[in-house]
Formats: structure tokens, sequence, C-alpha cells
């Protein structure tokens, strides 16, 4: 008897759980299609026109003018000093640290690297208007003001490749 009780426990549940599952396959569930009212937000955004940047204002061309000058100006300058330095730093090549060729090679770096004080000016002075311009989101003349800082910066990047080869050249660096 104990058993019978048990097996009709155990079986009951079943049997009602079974029983749901049929009454829910019978009721009609809801459709997974899409509702007209889901795509009312099926819409493309409006079109958002921005302006391209207009001409260099004639206040700032003086000083791209400017800054394009130091710049060439360092790029000359530092062409000037290159040849001689390299040699020096040839002729130190051997040299201990610290001897005179070696100190000699390393001054003609440090003049080297001065030389080219305009050009990094430039770089510096264009910089900052470039970022103060875009901060106050002015942007007549920012493709004019990038296309110099690029060239600048290219100049500078060639003048630094120059310098590090040097240095490494020396003893002791």
């Amino acid at each position: 008897m104990k058993r019978a009780l048990l097996l009709l426990i155990f079986a009951m549940p079943a049997s009602l759980s079974l029983a749901a599952c049929a009454a829910a396959q019978q009721t009609q569930a809801p459709s997974l299609a899409k509702r007209p009212i889901e795509g009312r937000f099926d819409v493309a955004p409006p079109a958002i026109v921005i302006p391209p940047p207009g001409p260099l204002p004639s206040d700032l061309a003086g000083r791209l003018a400017r800054w394009e000058a130091d710049a060439a100006s360092g790029q000359q300058a530092f062409a000037a000093e290159r040849d001689a330095t390299a040699a020096l730093v040839a002729a130190a090549a051997g040299a201990p640290v610290a001897s005179e060729r070696w100190v000699v090679a390393q001054q003609a770096i440090s003049r080297l690297t001065a030389a080219r004080a305009p050009l990094s000016g430039a770089l510096a002075d264009i910089d900052r208007l470039y970022i103060e311009r875009t901060v106050d989101e002015a942007v007549d003349g920012l493709p004019d003001i990038y296309a110099l800082r690029d060239r600048i910066a290219e100049m500078e990047s060639a003048q630094d490749a120059i310098l590090q080869a040097l240095s490494a050249a020396l003893p002791g660096q």
C-alpha cells in the first residue's frame, strides 16, 4: 500500500505537467511578426550639412608665411652643419669617451641641434595655432595650417633621424 501511495504521489505531478503542456499547445500563442507600431522609427536620420572650411583668414596668412620661412632657414642651417658634424663624428668613432675628439664631436652634434631651432620653434607655434583653432571650432584655414604643419613635421622627423644616427655612431651613447 505504501508503494501504491508513493507511486501515486510521484505520478501526479508528472501527469499535471503533461496536462499543462497540452493545454499550452492548444491555445493560440502571440505572433512574433513585426507590428505596425514597431516600424515608425525606421526613418533615415536627417542629413547634417557641415560646411567645408573656408579659406585661410588674412590675419593668419602672414603668420604661416613667417613660420614657413623659419622652417626653411632652420632646414638650411641644419644642412650647412650636417656634413661638418658627420666628419667630426666619424673622426671620433674609435676615440674613447671624454677624449678630445669625442668632446669635439659632441659639441658638433649640439651645434647641429641648435641650428634647427627655427624649425622646431615654427612647428611648436603651428601646433599651438592648430589646437587653439580646433578648440575654438574655427575651421577656416585648417587644411592650410595642417598641410604646413605636415611639411614642417616631416622636415623635423628627417632631422631627428640624422641626429640619432650621429649620436649612435659615437662611443658611449
